[in-house]
């Protein structure tokens, strides 16, 4: 198991350099009173994904850009936008636009001085390798280890608020799928 001790150090390191203070900013904007929309492309997007999950069941109005059933977003709206390198057209375009409408700014990137992490009201860096070699070197392949330290620090995200909000995890349970 010595390649599976690799990967969890390699994340480990990752994590520690996420900064609780980000992640408290993130939390900040992030009110029941407001609609969260979450955008990504490839991978990143898929991680973006599954915080919509996690928000919409500790009692979150969560949309995913790009489905089928999204509201157009409005300057009351947050958008957490997630690019490894800060520059994927398809984000970086589409969280240029809400900017200017006003909408919240939440970036999740490696590099805090890129595109993306300069839009960001929050911007939370998680410097794990990205596919152009941004971040934290890493034996895995591509954006692997940004990915998972991304999904990591949005499950964190989630607890923070699911302990602000005082949501237990019987009641995160309540909204879980049942069409299953």
């Amino acid at each position: 198991m010595e390649l599976v001790n690799q990967v969890l150090e390699e994340i480990n390191e990752v994590m520690g350099m996420v900064q609780e203070k980000q992640l408290k900013e993130a939390e900040n904007i992030i009110q029941k009173d407001r609609r969260i929309f979450v955008l990504g492309a490839g991978r990143s997007g898929l991680m973006a994904k599954g915080f919509a999950m996690r928000l919409m069941h500790i009692g979150y109005t969560v949309y995913v850009v790009g489905e089928t059933i999204t509201p157009s977003i409005q300057s009351d709206d947050v958008l957490v936008s997630v690019s490894g390198s800060g520059k994927t057209g398809s984000v970086l375009e589409l969280t240029q636009k809400a900017k200017a409408d006003g909408v919240k700014i939440i970036a999740l990137t490696s590099n805090v001085d890129s595109p993306l992490g300069k839009l960001g009201d929050a911007t939370v860096v998680i410097p794990g390798a990205t596919k152009n070699g941004d971040g934290v070197k890493s034996i895995q392949l591509l954006s692997s280890l940004f990915d998972q330290s991304v999904h990591i620090t949005l499950d964190v995200l989630t607890l923070l608020l699911s302990r602000r909000d005082h949501v237990s995890n019987d009641s995160a349970k309540s909204t879980h799928s049942n069409m299953e």
